[in-house]
């Protein structure tokens, strides 16, 4: 363990804050930022390399990081210094920085009878970390973000997935790409619109199956529509006209866990 770090000005820190807040300096460095012990190990479990942990501390309650990473740099930062680079208090006082890893659609391994999300051009990563910890809880396959507009490791989705992130194979790639791995791999498309639809619990989800969603404000384009071997739709029966895609890929993901359960 290193020397205490007292001051947000110490170029480590700095470093930290930078990759937190920009997008670009993760994807230039290849470096991302997990806060929290439960995350740290969700995300070594997944065989991720830790650069550093930085551990908050005081004078008379010291934080035992044994076990949790070995082999890397830790450094001690006083509280006020943790208050800098945490966003929540309740994480164990531990940050860290963590070597990003790439994977691709060929790298998935899928199951006998695969189960898989899809979502286009998914804007908010407080929405795709969402969606992960449903794809968890449904032991999904694999999440696939389409033509995405943020990074797959932006700090907010990592907090909003509590490390399903690392638990849930997760690839970027184009929507013209993962068509044709799913094709490749004869897995149904289903995808959720309102137009020409019918409703979600009258498509058979007991086979491979692709559940594909997109933006809330514009949904599906037509690549997606035109690809799909069927449309399905959650029933709304307020005023407004859809949910939270979260929401709607937890709706979907539990009816093809309860159709497969019955099929069993």
């Amino acid at each position: 363990m290193e020397q205490l770090i007292s001051s947000t000005q110490n170029p480590r820190i700095k470093r930290l804050l930078t990759l937190q807040q920009k997008s670009s300096e993760r994807r230039q460095s290849g470096l991302f930022v997990v806060e929290g012990r439960r995350e740290l190990l969700n995300c070594i479990a997944a065989g991720y390399e830790v650069e550093s942990v930085f551990c908050k501390t005081t004078e008379t309650d010291p934080p035992d990081v044994e076990g949790v990473v070995k082999g890397c740099e830790c450094f001690l930062v006083s509280p006020s210094v943790y208050e800098r680079i945490a966003y929540r208090g309740s994480t164990e006082g531990v940050v860290a920085i963590v070597r990003a890893r790439s994977r691709r659609l060929d790298e998935l391994l899928l199951s006998e009878n695969p189960l898989l999300v899809v979502l286009e051009s998914v804007e908010k990563p407080g929405n795709l970390g969402a969606v992960l910890r449903s794809a968890d809880a449904a032991a999904a396959d694999a999440v696939i973000v389409c033509d995405p507009l943020t990074d797959l490791y932006n700090p907010n989705l990592i907090r909003a997935s509590i490390g399903a992130c690392f638990t849930v194979p997760t690839v970027a790639c184009t929507s013209e790409e993962c068509i044709a791995f799913l094709n490749g791999h004869h897995i149904q498309i289903l995808t959720a619109q309102l137009q020409d639809s019918k409703l979600y619990d009258a498509a058979d989800m007991t086979g491979p199956t692709a559940i594909v969603m997109g933006t809330e404000s514009t949904g599906l384009t037509d690549v997606w529509r035109l690809a799909a071997d069927a449309h399905i739709r959650i029933p709304m029966l307020g005023r407004l006209d859809s949910l939270n895609v979260s929401v709607s890929a937890a709706i979907l993901l539990f009816e093809a866990v309860r159709q497969r359960k019955e099929a069993n």
